[in-house]
Order: C-alpha cells, then structure tokens, then sequence
C-alpha cells in the first residue's frame, strides 16, 4: 500500500500511509483508538474506497471494489465484532457466497468436503460441519472465520484484535494456527493492543499515529517501551503510576459471600484509599462476584457489608450507598452508546439538574464539561452521541459517571479491555488519583476494587491482589509478595 489517503468529510483519516508484507510475514500493526489502522485495513479490505494512494498484491494493480471482491482476490479480513450468520451452519457460513454448485443447485456433498477440509486446517475438525454457528463458543467461531478465510485460499489475512475475548488457552491454540498459517506462505496483517502478544508473534511492526505512518521495524530488535513511544509521540516512562496513597477505614466488607451459580465464596475487606485487584482466569467468577456485590445477581448466602448496612439490596440502593460500578461489556452494559455524553455523565444523579423534576439541557452540558475537562474526554461537545468515541474515551465516561455521582467505592471490571496504551496510560492516572485523593479540593480517597485478566496491570497499580479460582477467592495479600508466574498458579489452582 503506497500512500493511502482517505477523508471523511472534514476529516484526515488517513494521509498518505505506506504498508507492505511480504509471503508468510506476520506484520504487527500497532497504534492508539483512532490512529486509523481500522481505516486502512477497510481499504485493504475493499469497505472503503482510497482517495489517494495505490495497493498492490503480488506486484499486481489491486483496486478492490467491494470485500467480496476483495475476498475472491485472496485477501480476508477477520473484525474484532465477529461476521457469522449465527443460524447458518458452519459449512454454510465457510462457503457463504462461493457455494460449489451443479445446474444451478447447491452441492451439500461437495459443500461438506470443502468445509471440512478447511476447518481441519484451523483444528475444527472435532466440529460437525452441519452444527449451527450459534452453537460454537467465542474461540470456535473465531476459528470458523478463519476457516472462511483458508476455503477462499486467501493469500493475505488481517486479523483484528482477535484474543479480546479469548482465554489463554483459546491465544495459545490461536497463536499456533498463525503460524502454522504464516509457514504456508500467507501474509498476516495482526491487529492488537497487547504489546506482549506482538513480541510474541509478529516478525516486523508497523506504526500508525494520527493516520500517519511514524515507524516500522523487526519485532524482534526493538522493546515495548520504544513501540509504545512511537505510538503515543513520547516516552511513557511510568506507565504505571503509583503515588503516596495511604488506606483508612474499612467502607466495603464481604463475608463468605456466595452466589446461585459462582462465586462459591469470597471474603475480602477494602479500605478507603486502596486499590485492591482481583485475578484469575475467565469463567473463574470475578464478573459474577461484582454484580452480587452491586446487586445485578442475587446473593444465595453471605453478607455484603457497606458501613453498617449488611442486607438485601438493588443496583439502586448501592449507588445511594455510595457504591458504583464499571461493567466489562462498556457497548452493551455500561453505556449507553445511542445517548450524548451528557445523558451517559448524569443519568445516575439528575438531582440540581433542572427546577422539579425537571432536567434542563444548559445545566446538564455545564456538568458534564466539567467532566470532560478534568478526565479529560476528547469530544466535540456534550452532546456528541458515545458510539462516535473511541474506545478509551468512552471507558472515560463510564468512570466519569461514577464520579459525577460522587461515589465513595468504584467497581471496575476490566476497565482497560480493547483500548490503546496511551489510553490506558491516562486511565492508570485517574484510578490512582482517585485512590489517593486531593487534599486542595477536599476530595476524600476512593476504595477501588478492580476486576482485571491483564497481570502486568494488577501488578503496576494495585495495592493488594486476591485471586479467584473455580469461583474461590483467595486471601487477598500486598502487591510486591505476586508476580505473574504466582498469581497464574493460583488461577489455575496451583498454588
């Protein structure tokens, strides 16, 4: 790709981007929300149309019309928001649109063979062809559109962030297909936020910032701290801050709390100013113990106890209680996308908004600036839908909402997930911040307890760690006596 350029309206998207991989590479394409590697893979894709530039594929004139077009000329693209038609069957999803056909009617036998041959290659081969893709979990129809991609004899396969919701086992059984598929001679284009994975994996690495080209290199001969200083513009030194924080009292104790399914049990005690993380493996019962607490799941024995209350009680109660809470799915759970800025910042405190019961506009946008000032929330104003935002400002409204409602304890559940490491950078400062409080202001500590499968996170911020095991939660115990070989063990129950 030689000198894409792509506008959208106004916009820059692109200008003037140079890419190239070669046979059997795996090329790393790195960069912050909005870099514009999405964009570029669209052109590469055949979804968009460059305004400038050309694309070449096997020193070839390649002017991709459409994705299909751009599929039948061997290149394939898998999204972070997987592609399947769920109630189609995985030999149907595989050969979508390039059906073997006889007089004009579908060829089910020579169907099944071609599917079955290609699903082999992924190690789908313990799957039926005939079973619905619904059916699959999360890692499987991963794999099925990588299937789609292999039955097409794709010569070029971008794959974008594919281990966002993937166990460790699912990345190592993914890791090994790329390359086994990169010993074939295809070329990968890896799309991730991880950098430990593109150490892992990729040959060479590709940079975009502001949707431009700032640096390449072997994976190999250059650190993470210099691939995140080209990402960002500057070197992010401490990547993980840590202040002079200083716990108190004790505002949120849990006692042997068990729910209907998971968790079995967990007792923990957090105190003001500290951040206390809580490990372990997907499935192990950490989302499941955050809702009990905040009342989305009902509590089969224990006790939940916030200063002196201990009884049943709904999300609502918990937010007067002063207990607020970040869930992990932000696009369906924890904001609402199709909303403004606003209406997400103030929807659990509307009080002093408006005379009555009222809510007036003018009031609502001089809250919310407040907010998007002091986090700070890159937008164009308070009324700027959510979903037009980038993953890691919209993470920014989710706990700017707690903060807007003046909570004193914050549940966050994998509160970096799917963004950018410059964002996480200023996502780190504001939850230690927010443990350690401003004594200028008057603003008081804030008890985090936080939810996250990233170790190096739990270990570069949090004060203390406990982890959770088959919907156990162990004893939690001071940040510098974990490291990540240890806090695995105990995810795994080896400890």
């Amino acid at each position: 790709m030689r000198g894409i350029a792509k506008r959208f309206g106004a916009t820059l998207a692109l200008k003037g981007v140079d890419l190239k991989v070669a046979p059997g590479e795996i090329l790393a394409l790195v960069g912050e929300n909005g870099a514009g590697k999405s964009t570029l893979m669209k052109v590469l894709s055949g979804a968009h149309a460059p305004d400038e530039g050309e694309l070449f594929l096997d020193g070839e004139a390649y002017e991709p019309g459409n994705p299909l077009h751009a599929r039948q000329s061997g290149v394939a693209m898998i999204y972070q928001e997987l592609s399947l038609a769920p109630h189609l069957s995985a030999m149907e999803n595989i050969l979508l649109g390039i059906e073997p056909a006889q007089f004009g009617l579908v060829d089910w036998k020579e169907m099944k063979r071609l599917a079955s041959e290609a699903m082999k290659t992924v190690g789908l081969d313990g799957v039926r062809p005939e079973t619905p893709a619904r059916a699959l979990s999360i890692a499987q129809q991963q794999l099925l559109e990588i299937a789609r991609a292999v039955a097409l004899d794709s010569r070029v396969l971008v794959l974008d962030e594919p281990t966002s919701s993937l166990t460790s086992k699912d990345i190592e059984a993914l890791f090994k297909l790329v390359r086994s598929l990169s010993e074939r001679g295809i070329s990968i284009v890896y799309i991730s936020h991880f950098l430990e994975e593109v150490s892992e994996l990729s040959h060479r690495f590709s940079v975009l910032r502001d949707g431009e080209s700032v640096g390449e290199g072997i994976t190999s001969e250059t650190t993470e701290e210099e691939i995140i200083a080209l990402m960002v513009g500057r070197d992010v030194d401490d990547l993980y801050p840590r202040s002079n924080r200083a716990s108190s009292d004790v505002v949120l104790e849990v006692e042997n709390l068990a729910g209907l399914s998971k968790p079995k049990s967990a007792s923990f005690q957090l105190r003001r100013g500290e951040i206390l993380g809580i490990a372990g493996l997907v499935g192990a019962g950490r989302t499941e113990l955050l809702d009990a607490i905040f009342g989305l799941e009902p509590i089969a024995s224990g006790e939940v106890t916030i200063e002196s209350y201990s009884g049943v009680a709904g999300p609502k109660l918990r937010w007067e209680q002063g207990l607020g809470m970040v869930s992990e799915d932000r696009k369906t759970q924890g904001l609402a996308v199709g909303l403004s800025i606003a209406d997400n910042l103030t929807l659990p405190q509307l009080d002093g908004l408006g005379p009555g019961r009222l809510v007036l506009p003018s009031r609502q946008d001089a809250a919310s600036q407040t907010w998007i000032e002091q986090i700070p929330i890159k937008c164009e104003s308070p009324r700027q839908q959510v979903n037009a935002l980038s993953g890691g400002n919209q993470q920014k409204i989710a706990i700017a909402r707690l903060l807007h409602a003046d909570v004193d304890i914050l549940l966050l559940d994998e509160p970096t997930r799917g963004i950018d490491v410059g964002s996480k950078a200023q996502i780190y400062r504001l939850i230690d911040s927010l443990a350690r409080g401003d004594d200028e202001s008057g603003t008081p500590p804030k008890a985090i307890l936080l939810v996250s499968s990233y170790l190096p996170e739990l270990l570069g911020i949090c004060d203390r760690i406990a982890v959770m095991s088959r919907g156990i939660l162990s004893d939690a115990r001071p940040v510098d006596e974990w490291d990540e070989h240890t806090l695995m063990s105990a995810a795994i129950g080896q400890e």
